[in-house]
């Protein structure tokens, strides 16, 4: 009797864990453990200090962790600017023999890591550059290739030039993913309640409207995290984002209150192409 029983009972949890909802694939995650490649890449003595500085708002070590970015990836760092995050990735890639893509406008977009790899050879010098959007006047990246795609607030740049351009961007992304490939998005995040209209000016945009243009590319949101969040962060400068730090647009205005807010309050997203 007592086996009879035994086994009732395990059918019953049996069944119980079939019926439980699965995990939710879009749950938030509030950070991401580094393994020992992120952090050395972060430790870099290569990486310039006021770049360092910037660490504590940006959170480089746990945000590529949630992104899963791995050592001999081949990883495309999109409109990389004057490189913050290319000082890490580079480092980062170089260690297991990966490529580093730096992608952007061609060939304007890409003038401040050229002059890092014409200063550090070692660093920079196998690090690849591509055009993106792809319009043919430079090399692209090929279709298929990359493991993983990076974009840090620039989302909005493609923002302001219609809705057009920002979608045309996503299917682009798309196209040069591997299946199962991932896409990692850091943005300036307007409240989902505000005026969309300020998505065209402000240099912040909706969580919402972000995940509309990728699912629309074919993307699954795999993840969130609010590694990168700040609360301090009203949204509401009449010179946008860049009143706050870094840029601090507003000068000696009310410096020490944009000082002590931070940097902005940004959404972190991880989507996933589709294997099949």
């Amino acid at each position: 009797m007592r086996k009879v029983r035994s086994v009732a009972i395990a059918a019953l949890f049996a069944a119980a864990a079939c019926s439980a909802p699965a995990e939710d694939a879009t749950a938030t995650e509030a950070s991401a453990k580094p393994d020992s490649a992120i952090q050395a890449a972060v430790a870099a003595a290569t990486r310039t200090p006021a770049n360092v500085a910037r660490d504590a708002h940006r959170h480089p070590a746990e945000t590529l962790a949630f992104f899963g970015v791995k050592p001999g990836d081949t990883v495309v760092e999109l409109w990389p600017g004057g490189g913050w995050y290319t000082e890490i990735l580079a480092p980062l890639v170089r260690s297991g023999g990966g490529t580093l893509y730096a992608a952007a406008p061609w060939e304007r977009g890409l003038n401040r890591v050229k002059e890092k790899q014409a200063a550090d050879a070692a660093t920079y010098g196998t690090m690849k550059l591509a055009e993106f959007p792809a319009t043919g006047a430079g090399p692209k990246v090929a279709d298929g290739s990359a493991d993983v795609v990076l974009t840090f607030r620039n989302v909005h740049n493609w923002r302001f030039g219609g809705a057009d351009k920002t979608a045309d961007a996503f299917k682009q992304i798309f196209a040069m993913l591997k299946p199962g490939g991932t896409l990692g998005v850091v943005e300036h995040r307007l409240d989902e309640d505000d005026d969309a209209a300020k998505e065209e000016k402000s240099g912040y945009m909706k969580e919402s409207s972000i995940i509309a243009f990728a699912e629309a590319a074919g993307f699954k949101l795999a993840k969130k995290s609010e590694i990168n969040a700040n609360p301090k962060d009203t949204k509401d400068y009449e010179k946008g984002v860049w009143t706050l730090p870094p840029s601090l647009t507003e000068g000696e205005t009310d410096r020490a209150k944009y000082v002590a807010i931070g940097e902005s309050d940004r959404m972190t997203l991880k989507f996933v192409k589709p294997a099949s």
